[in-house]
Order: structure tokens, then sequence, then C-alpha cells
């Protein structure tokens, strides 16, 4: 079984950034056990076709217009996914929903798919290197959902400062 857990978004854009920065704390502060590849998927969309066809699973971590308050955080699996994704954060995000719907069409969708995701509080997104107060505020649980969903799918993660 092989897994990969990308980030998606824009780092030059406020809460647009907030999948990679996601993905590069998790990183920064976990080690996995080796069929996993963590990729920053910045704003590739369909270019990330030839990457995900290669997984069985993929789990991606992005900014995404749910409708709720700031900060909230859904997990989202497999057909539930590109129905929100039609709701347009940004450019990439049509890419995200067309990837899906590219890789279903051409037989090489992964079997399982899973999207973290969380209602940015500026959906028109503002230039900016940090997240907003609401969004970075909830950084921490996005890494527990993240972490949960791989050792969910037998995943072994362990926290760098534990093997000091």
């Amino acid at each position: 079984m092989s897994v990969a857990l990308i980030g998606i978004g824009n780092v030059l854009l406020q809460d647009e950034r907030v999948g990679v920065h996601v993905v590069e704390t998790i990183r920064e502060r976990f080690s996995f056990s080796p069929e996993i590849e963590i990729l920053d998927g910045g704003t590739l969309g369909l270019d990330l076709l030839p990457i995900i066809e290669r997984f069985d699973k993929v789990l991606f971590v992005d900014a995404v217009n749910f409708g709720k308050e700031p900060g909230y955080i859904g997990v989202l699996e497999d057909d539930e996914i590109p129905a929100v994704l039609f709701v347009k954060l940004s450019a990439h995000h049509v890419g995200l929903a067309d990837l899906l719907s590219v890789a279903k069409l051409t037989g090489v969708l992964p079997p399982k798919i899973c999207l973290v995701g969380i209602q940015p509080q500026d959906c028109e997104f503002s230039f900016g290197l940090e997240l907003s107060p609401r969004v970075s505020d909830k950084i921490e649980t996005m890494i527990d959902r993240v972490i949960a969903k791989l050792q969910e799918w037998n995943i072994q993660c362990a926290s760098q400062s534990l093997q000091r």
C-alpha cells in the first residue's frame, strides 16, 4: 500500500497557504513508515495527475469553502469531495476538482481519497505570508485530524521529539 499526503495552496496568499503549511509542519514534526510520501502540491492542479495515480490512498490538505464559520474543519472522503470543490475558492480549486474528475474518467483515481479542509477567514484571499488568526488557531487541530486519518490508514507516525 502506498499513501500520499499532499498539501494544496498558494503560499503567497493568506489562508490559501494552509494546506502547504500543515503538511510542511507535519513533515518537520513526525517521522513515518516508508510507504508514505509527503508532497507540496502547491497550485499544480492537473499536473498532479501522474503523481496521484501512483498511490493507493491520497490525503489532500487544503482551504475549502464549506460555507461555515472561519476555522471550521471538515474531513471529506471519496465521492463527498468533488461536490464541495466546485464552490470555487481560487484558481487551484478548479484544478483539484478537475484533477479528481480526470483521474476518475481515465481510471487512475486512487481507490481511497480524503480531504482535510478548513474554512478560510477570507475567501477572496488577500496577499500575505501569515495565516489569519482564526485559521492559525486551528492548525494543531488540523494536524491532529491528518495524523488520525493516516493512522486509520495504518501509517505509522512518530513524533520527532519523542525520538530524540
